[in-house]
């Protein structure tokens, strides 16, 4: 901390938060709870998140929702979240009526095409400016009520970009790669849960938990 040195004094705790990386907010200690959570200093301008109750610096806090629109504390989501998934990703819908999946044996099967060409990074990304390696992925849902509905939630999560993201591919180590984010997908028609695949009975519902924390 600063003690009681201004704000004009201190080095300028918000000018972090311009490179694209979120601010992570340290909950309160019983003995600090005079100070924002996000610059670690004293409160400027007091304000509480109206959902959550959290409290930062106005200009802190201004700053962390237009880069991300959650709490840094504990990730409630204020108004609609918009990802950095490349703008000119497509997602392309085939039902195959007569092609059932295990487990799903009564209905025929979604499949989901993503193509995401290489690019270049903007603002948003880790390395502005610097070429992105594309990928195309296919994944696979049930035909079913709840299927369709779990497709009708993953199209909204394309549409604000969070289905995809800019980042080191967890199976080759390679850097500024178009991965997944944080959004499960079925890549394989058989094999099981292990094999990102079906049978997995749990997974439709797994997959609205982890859309729902992205506010969709």
């Amino acid at each position: 901390s600063h003690g009681s040195s201004s704000k004009r004094n201190k080095p300028n705790a918000h000018v972090t938060m311009n490179s694209g990386t979120i601010p992570t907010a340290k909950p309160n200690q019983e003995n600090n709870k005079d100070k924002c959570p996000i610059c670690m200093d004293d409160f400027t301008c007091k304000t509480s998140l109206e959902k959550c109750k959290h409290s930062f610096c106005k200009e802190c806090i201004d700053q962390s929702m237009k880069l991300k629109s959650v709490c840094p504390i504990c990730q409630t989501v204020y108004g609609k979240l918009e990802g950095d998934q490349p703008k000119d990703a497509s997602m392309k819908v085939t039902t195959y009526y007569k092609t059932s999946l295990p487990g799903y044996e009564k209905y025929g099967t979604i499949t989901i095409n993503y193509d995401i060409p290489h690019g270049r990074q903007g603002p948003e990304h880790p390395h502005p400016g610097k070429l992105y390696y594309g990928t195309t992925r296919k994944a696979y849902l049930p035909d079913s009520q709840e299927g369709r509905h779990v497709l009708s939630l993953l199209q909204r999560a394309f549409h604000q970009r969070l289905i995809f993201t800019i980042g080191t591919s967890s199976t080759t180590g390679l850097q500024d790669c178009v991965t997944w984010n944080d959004i499960h997908h079925k890549t394989s028609t058989h094999g099981g849960a292990d094999s990102y695949g079906y049978p997995d009975p749990d997974y439709l519902k797994r997959v609205q938990e982890e859309l729902k924390a992205k506010g969709i």
